[in-house]
């Protein structure tokens, strides 16, 4: 037997990579179904007794999914930053409450959303640049220093932040178009009189989900389909060869910075614009960031959609079931995927 067969998978070994493949696709497909007979059937009596209602339930699950497309929108910044390039940038979660409350401002002072939009990206993208330039450049390879540094920002940002707009909360009131409820396809209950009755559900939240699907796949296209995309990951494997190629490695990455917090400040006009803002909302979305990159895995952008999938539904659900133990779910998915999955989901070598 010579050295090639015993380095080539066997028949057996692709039968039995088949059959797993096989057995994950008819689970999925299992639980596929009953989610959506859960949402889209009509529940016996048994079910409602033991989930409540299942307008209360179709609406955690709901809310689970804008929660999530909130937190990618967070953490897909925090994935390019943190898992992609390796800075650890503990003031992540500063860029997104800057980024809502200068959003707030402009947009409040001009009554015009889409600008306090861009004010909030333009801004952060330009503290994340200075950021890159002046911090991560300097303490490069230094992941110890660049956690301390950066922790110290956050703190520094936070006091400035509560000096300047005060402990209130505050919310950016979105377009009139995209205000409002609107009816879903979903039959919660029947009246007495034998009439139907539909969920209704907020319109703005329906367009933050379909926004931070919109965003992952524009991310997915840009890092596996571009040049641009290309160079970055040639560069966090391998920077020397990069940089004899005739490629400017720092251009690339002070871009890609200002990029990743740009998408922080999008995120907090987008989050200010559904939820209120407030003193602590840096450190909360900050810690859902490192959690779903943490599940989801380092560097990857599927990943980071699949972590936040499942870190909102289970906040949500959670909130509507056991609200004492909802925060303890959130770390017990990140326990059991390391556990399973040391490197994450979607994690890689």
């Amino acid at each position: 037997m010579n050295s090639d067969s015993l380095s080539r998978p066997g028949v057996a070994d692709t039968a039995l990579s088949s059959s797993a493949f096989g057995g994950r696709a008819v689970a999925g497909f299992v639980a596929a179904a009953v989610v959506l007979w859960l949402i889209f059937g009509a529940w016996p009596d048994w079910l409602t007794d033991v989930l409540s209602s299942k307008k209360a339930f179709v609406s955690a699950l709901l809310n689970g999914l804008t929660l999530s497309g909130l937190y990618f929108l967070v953490a897909s910044g925090f994935t390019l930053i943190f898992g992609l390039m390796r800075n650890v940038n503990m003031a992540h979660g500063s860029l997104y409450l800057f980024g809502a409350y200068v959003g707030y401002e402009v947009a409040t002072r001009t009554d015009f959303w889409l600008l306090g939009i861009a004010a909030g990206i333009l801004t952060t993208a330009v503290v994340g640049l200075a950021m890159q330039i002046f911090v991560f450049r300097r303490l490069e390879g230094d992941d110890l220093r660049q956690t301390l540094v950066t922790i110290g920002i956050s703190i520094v940002a936070a006091d400035l932040m509560l000096a300047t707009w005060g402990g209130g909360a505050y919310q950016v009131t979105p377009p009139d178009a995209l205000s409002g409820a609107v009816t879903l396809p979903i039959v919660t209950s029947f009246t007495s009189s034998g009439a139907t009755v539909f969920l209704r559900y907020p319109l703005y939240r329906l367009v933050v989900l379909g926004v931070a699907a919109a965003v992952g796949a524009m991310l997915w296209l840009l890092l596996n389909r571009t040049r641009v995309g290309m160079m970055i990951r040639a560069g966090v494997d391998d920077r020397a060869m990069l940089s004899a190629s005739g490629v400017n490695v720092q251009v690339v990455f002070a871009g890609v910075f200002a990029f990743g917090a740009g998408l922080a400040g999008f995120a907090g006009v987008v989050g200010a614009s559904a939820f209120a803002i407030s003193p602590g909302e840096d450190v909360h979305y900050l810690l859902a960031s490192l959690v779903v990159v943490i599940v989801g895995g380092m560097g990857s952008i599927t990943g980071a959609a699949i972590g936040a999938l499942l870190i909102g539904e289970a906040e949500q659900i959670g909130l509507v079931y056991f609200p004492t133990y909802s925060v303890v779910l959130t770390f017990l998915i990140m326990v059991v995927t390391l556990a399973l999955r040391p490197r994450g989901i979607m994690g890689k070598r």
